[in-house]
């Protein structure tokens, strides 16, 4: 039997909704009426917490579904590719999104901002894929 905190996971994926999905939605209207480095941080914080949500939300899978440790923050989502949470081509660009991590948290005062500005056209499908895989995974193993 799994202990799966599916309250938790919830919490976390209605936050990718209510936050992050609208945020993105934000900063591409907005764009051209921010200031450059005003968007530059917004897009920023939105990739950390893309970031977070994702691994908060593999982490909370690893531990309900007794799957191996991980040893990484990109290790979560090998994890959750092997486990068959997403497919090969999500988990791809996911493990390189989360690569970003450290980054965006720990060399912010260096951050190379062609780095990161790649992935605003593409977070916003890569978070809706996560989300509905997850959700998806969730039905099919606890129904």
């Amino acid at each position: 039997m799994y202990f799966v905190d599916r309250d938790q996971i919830e919490r976390r994926l209605a936050y990718i909704d209510s936050s992050l999905l609208k945020a993105i939605g934000e900063l591409e209207q907005g764009r051209g009426t921010f200031p450059p480095f005003a968007a530059r941080l917004g897009w920023e914080r939105v990739l950390h917490l893309a970031i977070e949500s994702i691994t908060d939300i593999g982490s909370l899978m690893i531990d309900g579904f007794i799957m191996r440790d991980a040893s990484s923050y990109e290790d979560i989502v090998v994890i959750l590719q092997d486990e068959g949470v997403f497919d090969p081509s999500l988990g791809g660009k996911l493990y390189e999104l989360v690569k970003l991590r450290r980054p965006l948290v720990q060399q912010y005062f260096e951050l190379d901002e062609e780095q990161i500005a790649v992935w605003y056209p593409l977070i916003r499908d890569l978070l809706i894929g996560f989300k509905q895989s997850v959700e998806q995974y969730l039905q099919r193993e606890l129904g």
